[in-house]
């Protein structure tokens, strides 16, 4: 008789990690005893750190695929629980599938065998026992993983992008200069007015890594299972995602999702109420008013003019008598294009409301004129604190960056050699060569040009701002420009409120809300 012989060993198990489970000494007890038997052996198959639990352990599939094609005629395992944890998983397979293929099953401890009549109420029973267990299991520790998320303790695998691990405390995270000052970027950006498809573009374009690419260059061993072959490049996505992780504020967040049950995989998205949330447990990348303020015009329904950006007051403009949206429209006068607001519940059904239309680039000049004013009377106070992080100097994250990739293309060169050197020993032929050395080359091509763009950045930021009277320079600059910008609408205002012409004097109201 054939024998194929099956052994695991898991996490589920740490605390049982003596000589005696050890896969090495699985195997000696099962060849010894299926030599004693006078079984032939098929192969040995072994998972280690998969639980019982897991339908997708590569080595057990391959065992069932086997099994299937008539390979052996018997399953040999330590314990019942070595093959399956999961009922559901024994009855299929142990009382069914082996059965129509010829299959038994024995487990050399448990005395268990399907070919003893009898066997199976006590085969059953075992089942049960050991899924009770890996279920007491489960419910032990997401008990210690919550406490430790109640604690503020990071218990994620990888630490969020922008920040890594420290090193001293595995469940505390300290910021990664050279991923947080892309978080900064995103977060400027969008402020700036730029969309998030158009930043994700202009990262590409500078040849930063998404999240993804970004871990691995680390050697973290990151998979993402929602990856398709984006080749690290960003995509809205992803620009969105940073956008609304409250993390970047230095506030724990975890929790967000949950496995269905502990015999799937399957996630779920968890309300926010559960969420499990400690303030200030790591240092922040973005500051609280920043964050509210990015959130508050992502909940704003504002549409790009097609090249990416949005106008001034996007999602800021209220009829004043509705307290409606105001939505841009365009249209031709005298061979040029113009765009107008007008009152969103007007356009939809005119008889809720009266148009207020009004000419954007008309209202933007009028906001403009009343921005200055108000910051004239309020005096550059309360300006110079609101300055974007954009103006401090981070001369240290750029050179930090700079130092990762030189070390990565010199890896890259190495290897490169070393692959030649393969080639001319015979180690690999003409084709694997060719095959590797692209794309090695590729990126070390990729690094080079991000390289380059690096160092652009380097000699631009060391003419930046850096004391509070070049600030003040530039607060002057800003005060001093020709058209209202979307930084400026995003620091001071929360909405202008338009109402309506009066036909008589021509005149139009317009209201500004400030937010401080």
């Amino acid at each position: 008789m054939v024998a194929a012989i099956y052994c695991r060993l898991s996490r589920e198990d740490e605390d049982k990690h003596t000589e005696s489970e050890s896969i090495q000494n699985q195997k000696s007890l099962l060849i010894k005893y299926a030599v004693e038997k006078g079984w032939d052996i098929y192969n040995i198959f072994c998972d280690e750190d998969y639980s019982g639990m897991d339908r997708d352990r590569p080595a057990f599939k391959q065992l069932i695929l086997e099994a299937e094609q008539g390979k052996f005629s018997i399953v040999l395992v330590k314990t019942q629980s070595r093959f399956t944890r999961d009922m559901e998983m024994l009855e299929r397979y142990i009382h069914g599938r082996f059965l129509e293929w010829g299959v038994r099953f024995v487990a050399m401890v448990d005395n268990v065998d399907t070919d003893v009549k009898g066997n199976k109420k006590a085969r059953q029973i075992n089942g049960l026992i050991n899924e009770w267990y890996l279920e007491d299991l489960s419910e032990n520790i997401r008990a210690v993983f919550d406490n430790k998320r109640r604690n503020g303790q990071y218990i994620g695998g990888f630490p969020v992008y922008g920040y890594q691990k420290a090193s001293a405390e595995k469940n505390k995270l300290v910021i990664d200069p050279v991923a947080a000052e892309v978080v900064r970027r995103i977060y400027q950006m969008y402020l700036a007015g730029h969309g998030r498809q158009h930043i994700a573009a202009v990262l590409n374009q500078a040849g930063v890594p998404n999240p993804t690419k970004y871990k691995q260059m680390l050697g973290w061993g990151y998979t993402n299972g929602l990856q398709v072959n984006d080749y690290g490049l960003w995509n809205r996505t992803s620009i969105g995602r940073i956008l609304h992780d409250r993390m970047y504020t230095g506030d724990m967040v975890q929790g967000r999702t949950r496995k269905v049950s502990y015999k799937s995989k399957k996630m779920v998205s968890v309300p926010e109420k559960d969420w499990f949330i400690v303030p200030n447990t790591h240092e922040a990348i973005i500051d609280q008013a920043t964050f509210h303020t990015v959130n508050r015009l992502l909940t704003q329904r504002t549409k790009s003019s097609g090249y990416g950006q949005v106008h001034a007051l996007a999602g800021k403009v209220k009829c004043m008598d509705c307290g409606g949206a105001m939505s841009k429209t365009s249209c031709l006068y005298k061979g040029n294009r113009r765009s107008y607001l007008r009152c969103k519940l007007y356009a939809t059904d005119k008889s809720y409301c009266t148009k207020h239309s009004i000419r954007l680039d008309a209202l933007e000049e009028q906001v403009l004129r009343l921005l200055r004013q108000y910051i004239s009377k309020h005096g550059d106070g309360a300006l110079t604190g609101k300055l974007p992080d954009a103006l401090s100097p981070r001369i240290e994250t750029v050179q930090s960056e700079i130092k990762i990739l030189a070390a990565e293309i010199e890896r890259r060169g190495k290897a490169m050699r070393d692959l030649y050197l393969d080639k001319s020993r015979g180690v690999i032929d003409e084709g694997q060569f060719l095959d590797l050395n692209r794309g090695y080359l590729t990126e070390k091509e990729q690094m080079q040009k991000r390289l380059a763009v690096l160092n652009d950045q380097l000699a631009e930021r060391a003419s930046r701002p850096k004391n509070i009277d070049e600030f003040r320079t530039k607060i002057k600059q800003w005060l001093d420009v020709k058209e209202l910008t979307r930084e400026l609408a995003v620091e001071f205002i929360d909405t202008v409120d338009v109402g309506e012409r009066d036909p008589q004097s021509g005149r139009q109201a317009i209201q500004i809300n400030w937010l401080f």
